[in-house]
């Protein structure tokens, strides 16, 4: 079995969903948890006790991931409870699909590219800054990334940035620290996939070779991978976790 004891992680966006999936199972592996929300505390506390019961020390710190100055706060604030940081998950990020290109807005384009975008680029650049060596740092993406298809082009164009700059930091920091991309297809339980109406639901799963939508564990287990020795020698790396879709 993996173990993550004495380590840190940091994940962004993690008072529920992915996120909340990723840190709980960081956490039973034993690593110290630092949860990231924007606004809803109460999921974040939720998050916070079901990590305790497991033996493990969490903090959570309220941080707006589209704003650099509060991403700054965030890292200063997780290394004074922890005194370092070992893992940093990027997942913070929204959603937005059905909008063909001639009727996206620019207040939505503004939305997506900075929280998606900016925010990820700048989480990344903190974490080269701070991170421990040995450590990992893990962007969760998008198969709009992959297989663009019609309606998402603002969400995929969000989310395709931060992958080339996972393939620039890994070879910036690779001696270092392993820099790499997660991208799962839609998620059930998360995101704009909580409560997606029936039709689109079926449509997904039909059209995906296993008949189904990624769980969140499934996310969580290759967050597992990369956050182990398992993965010490993958750098610059976008792993598929989509069930074999191709679209």
């Amino acid at each position: 079995m993996n173990s993550l004891k004495n380590k840190v992680a940091l994940i962004t966006g993690s008072a529920r969903g992915l996120g909340k999936a990723v840190a709980e199972r960081y956490a039973a592996l034993g690593a110290n948890i630092i949860i990231n929300y924007s606004r809803d505390k109460a999921s974040a506390d939720e998050v916070v006790s079901n990590i305790e019961a497991m033996g493990v020390k969490v903090v959570a710190i309220q941080a707006d991931i589209s704003k650099v100055a509060e991403i700054e706060h965030l890292f200063e604030q997780g290394r004074q409870a922890f005194g370092k940081i070992d893992i940093v998950v990027c997942n913070a990020g929204i959603e937005l699909v059905d909008v063909p290109v001639v009727d996206f807005t620019e207040e939505q384009f503004d939305k997506l590219f900075t929280l998606n975008t900016k925010g990820t680029y700048f989480t990344m650049q903190q974490a080269a800054k701070v991170i421990a060596d040995g450590g990992r740092i893990i962007n969760i993406s998008s198969s709009t990334t992959a297989f663009p298809f019609e309606g998402v082009a603002i969400y995929g164009g969000s989310k395709t940035a931060p992958k080339y700059l996972v393939e620039v930091l890994a070879k910036e920091i690779g001696r270092e620290v392993t820099v790499n991309s997660i991208i799962p297809y839609a998620v059930d339980n998360a995101g704009i996939f909580t409560n997606q109406d029936e039709p689109s639901r079926k449509w997904l799963i039909e059209a995906n070779p296993m008949k189904r939508l990624a769980e969140v564990e499934d996310v969580a287990n290759v967050a597992e991978f990369f956050a182990s020795e398992l993965s010490s020698f993958v750098n610059g790396q976008h792993l598929l976790v989509n069930g074999g879709a191709s679209h």
